[in-house]
């Protein structure tokens, strides 16, 4: 099994590596099962959230409309007793714009919001999303793993998404073009000691 990272300059087929977030529309493109926008973080953030206690990092689980998307995320860093710095604004902006994005690409009036820390072997199997479509970014950590399989079987090619890069994709649900064979998980870091702090975004159209 051979792991890589898509700054080695080898793409994944059916993937679409994009540098801006208007590209990241290409989700609706024939034969592309996920897009990554490719995006470096800045460094003293990256220090600042890979620095921070375990116990700083904002857990949840919720349903938010887009425009108050902002405002829960900042409750949840308030409750986590997260220090409030330039870079912790940055982190929910950031939040907060993905779910915007997110939920203008897929046209949902509500978003599904998922603050979390892992430092387990969580999601290790490759799989596909049972839903429409998803969003992950991780901002502290190993970024989320993918392949495309044969015939359900594991990814022989894995990639890695970089920290700090969001990655669209589609799921089981997905209406206008099966997925053709891309699989993602969690990488397995179960033991290594390290702490991952993932962003998953979800479009919702009923409750």
């Amino acid at each position: 099994m051979n792991v890589v990272s898509i700054f080695e300059n080898i793409e994944a087929p059916n993937v679409s590596i994009v540098k801006t977030e208007n590209k990241m529309h290409n989700i609706f493109s024939d034969g592309c099962d996920g897009v990554i926008w490719d995006r470096e973080p800045l460094l003293p953030f990256q220090s600042w959230i890979d620095e921070l206690e375990v116990n700083q990092l904002p857990v949840a689980r919720t349903i938010v409309q887009p425009s108050m998307l902002r405002d829960v995320v900042k409750a949840c860093c308030d409750n986590s007793k997260m220090p409030i710095t330039l870079d912790r604004t940055r982190l929910i902006d950031d939040i907060a714009a993905l779910g915007n994005i997110f939920s203008n690409i897929m046209n949902a009036p509500l978003i599904g919001l998922r603050l979390d820390c892992v430092t387990s072997n969580a999601c290790r199997i490759f799989h596909v999303d049972a839903m429409k479509a998803r969003l992950i970014c991780t901002y502290r950590g190993t970024g989320t793993q993918y392949g495309n399989s044969l015939n359900g079987a594991d990814p022989k090619q894995i990639f890695t998404v970089p920290t700090g890069s969001p990655m669209i994709l589609r799921g089981s649900h997905w209406e206008r073009q099966n997925n053709q064979g891309l699989l993602h998980r969690s990488p397995p870091i179960e033991g290594s000691g390290e702490t991952r702090f993932v962003v998953v975004i979800d479009p919702i159209y009923e409750i």
